[in-house]
């Protein structure tokens, strides 16, 4: 049986990151949505759970980091092409977010990424077909 993979971040004011992924082009799965969280389809077996501080906090006894000043994950995703990595940033930036680095170019791949409103690093990845033996 495969896995399904749930990324948890907490954010600062969750309709505002939903606005922002929103922007991006995710959807969110409303049976796991309410006033303190929400689950961000990422793909069939990826998710993101946007929690708000107080219902992330709900789930650790560490102090939760201010990911503005201090990096908690680094998220990966890969895209499908060049022009989805841009496509993806320029969304994000006018979205609210910030670039925090410029793209790397190392030929068979490709990436860029963004910082969303609360800081967390999101990169994004291509790489070309038959770079990496499977």
């Amino acid at each position: 049986m495969g896995r399904k993979m749930f990324v948890n971040l907490a954010v600062k004011e969750l309709d505002r990151a939903v606005g922002f992924f929103t922007a991006l082009g995710f959807g969110f799965n409303p049976q796991f949505t309410d006033a303190t969280g929400t689950c961000m389809i990422v793909a069939d077996d990826v998710f993101v759970m946007l929690l708000t501080e107080a219902k992330f906090q709900g789930f650790t006894p560490k102090a939760l980091c201010d990911a503005k000043a201090s990096t908690e994950v680094l998220v990966c995703l890969s895209c499908d092409s060049r022009a989805e990595v841009d496509d993806l940033v320029r969304k994000a930036v006018a979205a609210g977010g910030r670039t925090y680095s410029e793209p790397q170019d190392h030929g068979f791949m490709y990436g860029h990424g963004f910082e969303d409103p609360d800081g967390h690093i999101w990169e994004l990845v291509y790489m070309e077909p038959g770079a990496v033996p499977g």
